[in-house]
């Protein structure tokens, strides 16, 4: 028991002194959180660091295993007792955090691994509120891209920054408050509200949220908190958490901005009165007053143990780490003062009177801006036509960047006139482009295009828009019969079929009313100067459908026909000639059938979900698409040759700045909420845009539309300027790269780089500037794109670097400017300064790598560059004469040589080896602290236990094992901490002795410093080139056994982590991409999926690892073939693209023997053959060489690449037998490989088996995308928010917990606009918590818009989005929508069978799903199909003894019951009640229950044996008694799709809260007598036993469990 003790200190002391950190991107980093141990040893070779969850918040993992509820039990024992009044419970914090009501299927990874989300809050009340933001931004968009430039960007800066000054600010009153709880950092939220329909935009925030690890401790409980140091002062406490002075409150006047206008689609306007999401009831608001503080934070971070020392600026160096010298708080202030937002948003009515419809009300706030009421008229349905107005009020016409509470005389009830202005040419392009893109509202083909940030979603197709009003519509679940349940057969259970074109279901809206045949400019433009004298601005040529073809005139008092015809100018106004101010009333009088369909169009458009329209932050491309006709559209002709080659681009004062946008932004004040939020939209807003136009750029680059800077040198050696972006390709030019493996190093150099980007942002050190960076693959190629840092190609670079070297190492110059501020991120990086020599052997002393150069622009900015080897190189990789390399290495077959020196380790792993060590440290401490004392006591004796780091763990983990005395752990763990606080506070008073503990710790693991535990690394390391001093050979000798435990570690800790989280299911790859990024978040490098293949398939549970295999297995493949593709690309032209992209998928998978590439037509190969063009091609010079490739040659060269690269022997030839051998499907290959090379394909279903024909032809391959890697941005103090709610929700306070994920939300919409990945997280927690508060509808409507979410910026085959579709039939069945349901259910089972196949874990619980609905609907055959298949999968995945498998047996017993089939029911529940026995013993309730219903199927069965006997004895005049045959109540279903769902419902009766109020209380005490050290063994066991009971089958609810 002592041990258990002990492990659970040292997990104490860590979480105190080396808080978790945790990242909020799925490809950034991972949060490393280590598990408690179960006993008391840390196996040496399963770190805790690898047994945690995916890293994703908004995941609550459930355990998959039920057993994993007994960890957690010990746990309990050390929750902290939480300050506040009701805030006592337990915070059953392991580190999977596991959550009780997270889905017990949820698949955590994928789930997961979508980092976190975010959404417009209450987008669909009311339609014209819809889409004012978004709109915004379109608006913003669409001026830009205008050919008069000048204009259209003035207009779009104003966007961004006119608008974000002039918007929505806060006024925000200072207001002090007394530290009263002692809670670090308090938030204050009090909103008033005036009316129910008054929006609260971002209600309360906490500015100060602390040092990063504060708030970043992920899904470790956030609420260990302060009780494990005494010693401090409360007050000083708070101020060390907060490393700005608290005092500081906030004064922002009306002009501090929040954020840019297109942040605020949730707080504008809002027409509908009772928004739910926004306004609090009044008993929350009561509730807000008693409870002043949430409390947001209960970490201690004043530690003095960090990594270093002083407070640990974690990587994601959440924005506010402060490097400007506030490190501690001001000393007299004590920190007591909280920053407090207060909004007074009191919203009011105003009228709208426009021309020629009636006047119409309109919910305002006074922060919105006059522009947002424009907004919302240009989308209304009955005033879209309208662009060209202003409003006024009393005649005055209103500016339209005032906010409304600026205005004077507007008040309630105020009319506003829509006055029609003049056009102008501008205003005369913006308004046909309106009158298009409405036209255009429901066609989908920018979205296959991938377009406009557009994209695809069919949830309204399975819905048939039955969740509108928010799910609230008439419940026709009574009528059962009308139900049509039968699913389609290629969705049942066995079915072999894999069909392509259900994937997208033909939407009815996409059929569009045609209200136009042509709408397009008139040839005749622009007008000559005459008719510009008369008003004309421009010509527009229209046919109707009635095949009437008009001439239309633009003039500046609005639209006329004109008697111009295709081939005569006749400018004069027609007769009649009707002058209309906008063209949808002139084309209405002179069509009927426009005038019907146009209006009939606007009513559908108004209708869709808003999020079917928004753009995506980011663009996502589709890798199939029906066939579509191209129709005619003026606006996509202009912008094609205007802005999208170039040509708009190069208009001086037309381009935008964008090294300038970026690091300006990068600027922003960012001292409190408001400013950190402007701060964050903007940058986020830039790089969104800048990513795109990167991304136009680097395609027109490789498709030969941008002339290169240096024409006359050979293709691959070109660079590119366009848009003020700089492009390169990704070739070894110069041989700058020859000792690093050339063109191959060359090709990773800029991914590398744009990581170390990422990382360098994530610190956000002010005065320290990174370039804007893309890395686009296109074509076979790869580009980088970068903003240009001002003056740099006025000079050569040997004068421009001051910092780093050019030549690797050779000339090496450093700079004291740039020292300092790579000196502030060396601990978030874990970067060693180091000196090195240069070329005339003079010492050099660097913060970074060699490569690493620093220049100072023209604008005087210190920008750094080349990042590419920001972290330490991967030593199995990088085999190094004459350097041996530990044990597990070579076992396993390192160091192998790889292609390039370039490799390195992921942050993600540094992290996890230094928490590792760090554990490491403590125990040594605390075990040397404790002999230390013993000896004292028995007389004295001084310790020598200076463990080296190869024995140090296995000599902690002997002594852990001898030690059983309990209080001496604790106190020894105690000292420990107190003694590397006044160690590290370097005070006089420690005794040597304590020194010398410490000092020995330190050196054993490896540490820089000897007072305090603080490793980092040499990036330099093993760098060819790089040398270093002799003064410094010791020191690089530690280093270079650093890096080769950290290469150990992965091998020996992390892969075994990651397959020990599959076997657990708390890590559920569903495809190549989840696979991928649970790896990353392990810090395993996708060059290692070779070795974790190999892994698994020597692990014992082979085959509960079946579905880790198989994607593996299809990545590998996959990945392989992508590399041949890319140079098999390289070769070909354009004109033969299709035609070689279908002949490399038939090579791939077709079983057709031997397919032949079609050349591109002989009629169109000109006789002549053009010598001049032949420097042109970026390939070789053969273009014809892919033609000649065979299915056996690309098979051949897949296998070799696996074992080249992977170090992995595929054993098959041919895409069959690869098929048959690792029963992979053809569809998922095809799936895969195109969505890693960008092809996107034809919507048919495609015959992979026929051996008389190739499967692909080249009409089959309709474009080619280009596959994007940029930074993400991330809004930190919204990820804070909604990592305390997580916080919260764990600890079972939902409603609070609830406040701030909405809080959350609020801040997330400011950041990132309506649409992002990490919305998407926080409106899935907030339907679940709907869901398990009981507002059903508010949950379904919530959950409505994750879906859309996921489809439209994941994907709609993205495992997220089969999730999301799973959580939403859920909703759908409790709000009584049956057939929605089960749509819902066979969608996601289709997708899930295209994208992976039947045999998943995860088919198992949506099978359980889809049966439970059948049975509900009486479809008792069909369920039973679904059950049984069910229950065969539990059995395979789950082993047949586990709960999962019991409750399966149930589920399936049950069916057979309402069948009247007794024997087989019985059958069943024997094998589940034999499960229950053995699992829980005798007395659990849940073995008691199943024995009651056993007993019941028995009489039942008795008693039809009875009658059926009755029956044959007496004929048909027996006496027969009625039999109970019972269909299922709708209830009941639902409570067993709970279950399945892991879904708990939180005890309501008082009883039950009293209960849990006196347990908590118990543990309470239970810890007090811990910590003063009393023995308290047997007591504790009992609570362990008792804990140890799951009181579920499902066993995934650990949330406080005991007494509900």
């Amino acid at each position: 028991m002592g041990n258990s003790i002990f492990a659970n200190c040292c997990k104490h002391v860590t979480d105190l002194i080396f808080q978790t950190r945790s990242f909020n991107s799925c490809d950034e980093r991972s949060p490393l959180l280590p598990k408690p141990p179960a006993s008391c040893t840390v196996s040496p070779d399963v770190p805790e660091a690898s047994q945690c969850p995916g890293p994703y918040p908004d995941v609550i993992p459930s355990e998959a295993v039920t057993e994993s509820l007994q960890k957690c039990t010990e746990y309990i024992q050390d929750s902290p007792e939480a300050k506040g009044e009701e805030e006592t419970a337990t915070a059953c914090g392991s580190s999977c955090s596991k959550l009780g009501f997270a889905a017990a299927g949820l698949p955590q990874q994928t789930e997961a691994s979508r980092a976190l989300a975010v959404l417009p809050l209450d987008l669909e009340k009311g339609s014209a509120a819809l889409l004012r933001g978004a709109q915004l931004l379109e608006a913003c968009q669409c001026h830009v891209k205008l050919e008069d430039g000048s204009l259209g960007r003035r207009s779009c800066n104003q966007e961004e920054h006119v608008a974000a000054t002039a918007c929505g600010a806060l006024p925000a009153t200072p207001q002090r408050s007394p530290h009263c709880c002692g809670e670090a950092t308090a938030l204050k939220s009090e909103t008033s509200f005036a009316d129910p329909g008054s929006l609260s935009k971002c209600r309360s925030t906490a500015p100060s949220l602390g040092s990063c690890e504060t708030l970043e401790t992920s899904t470790s409980d956030l609420s260990a908190n302060t009780e494990g140091i005494p010693s401090v002062p409360e007050t000083v406490l708070s101020s060390l958490l907060c490393d700005e002075p608290l005092s500081q409150t906030q004064d922002t006047g009306a002009d501090s901005a929040l954020t840019d206008r297109t942040a605020w689609p949730s707080g504008s306007l809002n027409c509908d009165t009772g928004s739910k999401v926004h306004t609090l009831s009044s008993k929350q608001q009561k509730k807000r007053k008693r409870k002043k503080k949430l409390a947001l934070l209960e970490h201690s971070s004043g530690v003095a143990l960090m990594n270093g020392s002083g407070p640990h600026e974690s990587l994601k160096g959440d924005k506010d780490a402060r490097q400007n010298g506030h490190e501690e708080a001001e000393p007299g202030e004590d920190g007591n003062d909280q920053e407090v937002i207060v909004i007074q948003d009191t919203g009011f009515t105003v009228k709208i009177c426009a021309p020629g419809i009636e006047p119409f009300s309109l919910q305002v706030s006074p922060q919105e801006m006059v522009q947002e009421i424009h907004q919302v008229l240009m989308d209304r349905e009955d005033t879209c036509h309208r662009t060209c107005f202003s409003l006024q009020l009393d005649g005055n016409v209103l500016d339209n960047f005032a906010e409304l509470k600026t205005i004077e005389g507007l008040q309630e009830g105020s009319l506003l006139k829509v006055v029609e202005e003049p056009y102008t040419v501008r205003e005369a392009r913006i308004h046909v482009r309106h009158i298009r893109d409405l036209l255009k509202s429901l066609d989908p083909s920018d979205a296959f295009n991938g377009v406009d940030c557009n994209s695809l979603s069919f949830l309204s197709v399975f819905t048939e828009g039955d969740l509108g009003d928010s799910g609230k519509r008439k419940k026709k679940g009574t009528e059962m019969e009308q139900i049509d349940c039968t699913p389609p057969e290629h969705i049942l259970p066995g079915s072999k079929e894999r069909p392509l074109c259900a994937l997208q279901p033909q939407n009815r809206d996409w059929k569009p009313l045609q209200c136009l045949k042509v709408l397009t400019m008139s040839g005749w433009n622009p007008p000559p100067g005459n008719r510009k004298m008369h008003g004309d601005l421009m010509y527009l040529y229209v046919i109707t459908v009635e095949d009437r073809h008009v001439s239309i005139t633009a003039s500046t008092r609005g639209f006329y026909l004109n008697q111009s015809t295709a081939y005569n100018f006749n400018p004069k106004p027609a007769n009649p000639s009707f002058l209309s101010h906008s063209l949808v009333e002139l084309l209405n009088q002179i069509s009927p059938t426009f005038k019907k369909n146009f209006s009939a169009l606007q009513k559908k458009r108004v209708q869709r979900h808003p999020f079917e329209r928004i753009a995506t932050p980011f663009q996502v491309y589709s890798w199939t698409a029906p066939q579509a006709e191209h129709a005619m559209d003026c606006v996509r002709a202009e912008d094609a040759y205007t802005s999208r080659l170039g040509y708009e681009e190069h208009i001086p004062g037309q381009t935008r700045d964008w090294n300038e946008e970026l690091q300006t932004t990068r600027e922003l004040p960012r001292k409190n909420l408001p400013e950190r939020l402007l701060r964050e939209r903007a940058i986020f807003k830039v790089h969104s845009d800048f990513t795109a136009a990167a991304t136009r750029g680097a395609m027109a680059v490789i498709d030969g539309n941008v002339m290169a800077i240096n024409p006359s040198e050979e293709t691959k050696m070109q660079m590119f300027i366009w848009n003020n972006i700089f492009f390169s390709l990704g070739f070894d030019v110069r041989d700058h790269y020859k000792d690093f493996g050339g063109d191959v190093a060359a090709y990773v150099a800029p991914t590398n780089d744009l990581n170390g980007v990422r990382t360098y942002n994530a610190v956000d050190v002010e005065g320290l500037y990174t370039l804007g960076t893309v890395v686009v693959d296109y074509r076979g190629y790869r580009v980088t794109a970068q903003s240009i840092i001002p003056g740099i190609l006025e000079r050569e670079q040997e004068q421009s670097v001051i910092y780093g070297s050019i030549d690797f190492g050779k000339t090496v110059v450093s700079h004291p400017k740039y020292l300092e501020l790579l000196e502030k991120t060396s601990r978030p990086l874990k970067i060693q300064k180091h000196k090195v020599l240069n070329d005339k052997n003079e010492e050099v002393e660097l913060c970074s790598s060699v490569e690493c150069k620093g220049i100072i622009g023209n604008d005087g900015r210190h920008y750094i560059l080349d990042l590419l080897r920001t972290f330490p190189p991967d030593l199995n990789f990088l085999p190094v004469e004459g350097e041996e390399m530990p044990e597990e290495c070579k076992k396993m077959g390192f160091p192998k040589q790889h292609r390039h020196k370039l490799c390195c380790l992921r942050q993600e792993l540094v992290d996890a080896f230094v928490e590792h060590r760090y554990l490491l440290f403590m125990k040594l401490a605390a075990l040397q602290l404790m002999q230390q004392k013993a000896n004292k006591q028995e007389s004295s004796g001084a310790l020598e236990n200076g463990a080296s780091p190869e024995n140090g763990t296995a000599e902690s983990e002997k002594s852990e094992s001898d030690d059983g005395k309990i209080d001496d752990n604790v106190t020894g763990l105690e000292q420990v901490k107190e003694l590397a606080e006044t160690i590290a506070s370097d005070d006089g008073t420690v005794d040597p002795k304590s020194r010398e503990v410490i000092r020995n710790a330190c050196k054993a693991v490896g540490s820089i410093s000897d007072a305090s535990f603080d490793i980092r690394f040499n990036p330099d390391i093993f760098s060819p080139g790089v040398r270093f001093p002799e003064s410094s050979k010791e020191v690089v000798q530690e280093q270079k056994q650093l890096l080769k435990d950290s290469a150990a570690f992965l091998l020996s800790c992390q892969i075994p982590g990651l397959v020990k989280d599959c076997l657990d299911h708390t890590v559920l790859p569903m495809d190549g991409a989840t696979l991928a990024e649970a790896m990353h978040q392990r810090g395993i490098n996708m060059r290692y999926l070779g070795k974790v293949i190999n892994f698994i398939t020597k692990t014992p549970g082979r085959a509960q690892l079946d579905h880790i295999f198989k994607i593996g297995i299809s990545e590998l493949i996959t990945r392989s073939a992508k590399h041949i593709f890319k140079t098999y690309l390289q070769g070909v032209e354009l004109s033969g693209l299709s035609a070689a992209i279908s002949h490399f998928l038939n090579c791939f998978l077709s079983s057709f023997p031997n397919p032949i590439a079609h050349l591109p037509a002989d009629e169109l190969v000109s006789k002549k053959k053009n010598k001049k063009r032949k420097n042109r091609n970026l390939g070789n010079a053969d273009n014809t060489a892919w033609a000649s490739m065979t299915p056996q040659e690309l098979w051949k060269n897949i296998c070799s690449e696996a074992k080249n690269y992977f170090d992995f022997s595929l054993e098959c030839e041919n895409a069959d037998q690869a098929a048959e051998v690792y029963n992979l499907q053809k569809i998922t290959l095809l799936r895969e490989i195109s969505l890693k090379t960008g092809v996107q394909i034809l919507l048919k279903e495609y015959n992979f088996d026929n051996r008389h024909k190739p499967t692909f032809t080249e009409e089959d391959i309709l474009n080619i995308f280009p596959v994007v890697k940029h930074v993400n941005p991330k809004a930190s103090d919204a990820f804070h928010f909604f990592q305390s709610g997580q916080a919260k929700v764990q600890q079972g306070f939902l409603k609070e917990g609830c406040e701030l994920i909405n809080e959350a939300l609020n801040l997330f919409n400011n950041v990132y606009g309506a649409m992002h990945v990490e919305i998407c997280a926080c409106l899935r927690l907030l339907a679940r918590l709907n869901y398990i508060m009981g507002d059903y509808s508010e949950a379904l409507s919530n959950q409505q818009k994750a879906v859309l979410m996921s489809e439209r910026v994941l994907g709609i085959e993205h495992p997220n989005t089969i999730q999301e579709y799973m959580h939403l039939a859920l909703y759908c069945f409790a709000n009584s929508q049956l057939s929605t349901a089960l749509n819902l259910l066979y969608r996601a089972r289709y997708l899930m069978l295209l994208v992976f196949g039947e045999d998943h874990p995860e088919m198992a619980l949506l099978d359980n799903n889809i049966g439970l609905v059948l049975h509900g609907v009486m479809e008792y055959d069909l369920s039973l199909r679904f059950l049984e298949n069910a229950l065969a999968i539990s059995s395979k995945y789950h082993g047949s003894k586990s709960l999962k498998v019991a409750l399966s047996h149930h589920l399936v017993a049950r069916v057979y019951e309402s069948k009247a089939e007794f024997r087989s029911a019985l059958q069943h529940e024997k094998e589940g009640y034999t499960i229950y026995k053995n699992q829980l013993g005798e007395h659990h309730e849940k073995t008691k229950e199943s024995s009651e219903y056993l007993k019941y199927l028995t009489q039942q069965a008795v008693a039809l044996q009875r009658t059926m006997n009755e029956i044959y004895k007496n004929g048909s005049n027996a006496n027969i008694m009625p039999l109970k045959f019972t269909a299922p109540s709708m209830a009941s279903v639902l409570e067993q799709l709970n279950i399945i769902n892991g879904i708990l419902f939180i005890p309501l009766s008082q009883k039950d809260l009293e209960n849990l109020k006196a347990e908590v209380q118990r543990r309470q005490q239970l810890q007090e007598s811990i910590k003063s050290g009393e023995q308290v063994e047997p007591e504790d066991k009992a609570l362990e036993e008792k804990e140890a009971e799951p009181s579920m089958p499902s066993a995934e609810i650990p949330l406080t469990q005991s007494s509900a």
